[in-house]
């Protein structure tokens, strides 16, 4: 695989989004388990894709399509089918594979570079290597958790001499547990139980159907020689997560002293994990006000390293040359929330308060944020004519007549959260009950300590 085949370079190409980048590697490490994805096999050692409209021409043309990573590094080369057989497409490599739809690729897939994502490389083996080592019946633990004190107990109660611990790396998995951290985890669980315990991970990304899922695991596991396999559950893993937000000490009896550490490690309590606090609200509606006001109240504590991604600061340092149109004020909104996330990923509190009017925006800027820490929206939910006629920059008034396209609240909407942490209106509270308000709920909440 150093060598890249000859015409490479006219093949056409099809940069993986991270569920195909997640079963390509999958398919490549050699196991052949249909997750009903974008790419899946057929069971005779050819594969089926589904259409790729932007390169369909150049690959009727061509035979080949090269699978590429994210950033165009080609990683797999799908050889179409000449003939097709098989399939009920129209030959060509054409395939009415059920859930590809008419008009996929059907071929042979030739690797051309080894897997190189996720953490712990190292642990990503060949089913056929892990199954070469196995001398008898084998247990194997499909982990999308951390193996915790009564799982252990339940392996050992099974009374394998053989157990093989999966740790799932593709994405985040249940409670939003990153790769790295599970992998800790479940290597501190396998030193735990002892004996003839290996840990191999496996690129395999989570389903949203749990009966699919559990399928695709119990599959994956039989690929790697299993003869019993054990799910986690999701019972004990809800109270760990609830010890976790607390100052307290993780009970003893909760996980191998190893495991948790390394689940501390991962999340810190809440008094001490990152949070952006993200305000949203029409312009006028009070948003910069009651924000001003926590941030003075958070400077005056102290004990919280704070960052303020003020709105003309960042449109001046981060966003300069953004205008405000719907997709440029869309894009500001993101960069926002990167970095508030980037804040947050260290242990900090960012303060934000963009309109952000759309809805798949926020709960982007959300998403990102719980991956590394924890998120509070704030609706400032001041109607419509009070921001009117509080418009010292007359603003709505240029919007109303038509000077200023794609007005938020005039000429472009506002779509309001149905997912707020706290809800303020400025027009019927005094600043100072808002704020009391918004303290006691971030203290009730233990991001910050009374």
């Amino acid at each position: 695989m150093d060598l890249l085949p000859a015409g490479l370079d006219s093949w056409p190409v099809h940069a993986a989004g991270p569920e195909l980048l997640a079963d390509l590697e999958l398919l490549l490490a050699g196991v052949d388990v249909d997750l009903g994805g974008e790419l899946r096999p057929l069971g005779d050692g050819r594969v089926a894709l589904r259409r790729v409209p932007d390169v369909d021409e150049q690959v009727a043309g061509t035979g080949r399509l090269v699978l590429a990573d994210p950033e165009g590094t080609p990683l797999a080369v799908l050889v179409v089918d000449a003939t097709g057989t098989g399939t009920t497409g129209t030959g060509g490599g054409r395939a009415a594979v059920t859930g590809i739809g008419d008009g996929g690729w059907v071929g042979v897939l030739e690797a051309l570079r080894p897997p190189a994502y996720g953490p712990f490389r190292g642990l990503q083996r060949p089913p056929e290597q892990v199954r070469a080592e196995q001398d008898g019946p084998v247990l194997a633990v499909v982990c999308d958790r951390p193996p915790l004190a009564t799982d252990l107990e339940r392996v050992t109660a099974a009374g394998q001499k053989s157990v093989l611990l999966l740790a799932r790396t593709a994405g985040r998995q249940t409670g939003g547990l990153p790769p790295e951290a599970l992998v800790r985890s479940v290597l501190a669980a396998g030193r735990a139980l002892g004996g003839d315990t290996r840990v191999v991970t496996v690129p395999l990304r989570r389903l949203a159907d749990p009966a699919a899922d559990e399928a695709a695991a119990v599959a994956v596991a039989r690929a790697y020689g299993a003869s019993d396999v054990l799910m986690l559950d999701g019972g004990p893993w809800a109270a760990a997560l609830a010890a976790l937000d607390t100052e307290q000490d993780l009970p003893e009896d909760l996980a191998p002293a190893e495991v948790r550490t390394e689940l501390r490690r991962w999340r810190a309590p809440r008094s001490r994990r990152g949070l952006v606090v993200f305000f949203t609200g029409l312009s006028g509606s009070g948003k910069s006000t009651v924000a001003r006001a926590l941030i003075d109240a958070l400077l005056e504590d102290g004990r919280r390293s704070l960052t303020v991604l003020d709105g003309d600061v960042v449109r001046r340092e981060l966003s300069r040359g953004l205008g405000f149109s719907q997709a440029d004020r869309d894009l500001n909104v993101r960069r926002i929330g990167w970095v508030a996330a980037e804040v947050a990923r260290h242990g900090g509190i960012a303060v934000c308060a963009p309109i952000a009017p759309y809805a798949a925006t926020r709960a982007a800027v959300r998403a990102e944020t719980e991956a590394v820490g924890d998120f509070f929206l704030v609706h400032v939910a001041t109607p419509l004519e009070v921001c009117e006629q509080r418009d010292r920059k007359g603003l709505y008034a240029k919007a109303r007549a038509g000077l200023i396209p794609q007005f938020t609240g005039i000429s472009d909407p506002y779509e309001e959260p149905d997912d707020a942490e706290f809800v303020v209106d400025t027009s019927t509270e005094p600043l100072d009950a808002s704020l009391a308000r918004l303290l006691t709920a971030l203290r009730t909440g233990g991001w910050l300590t009374s």
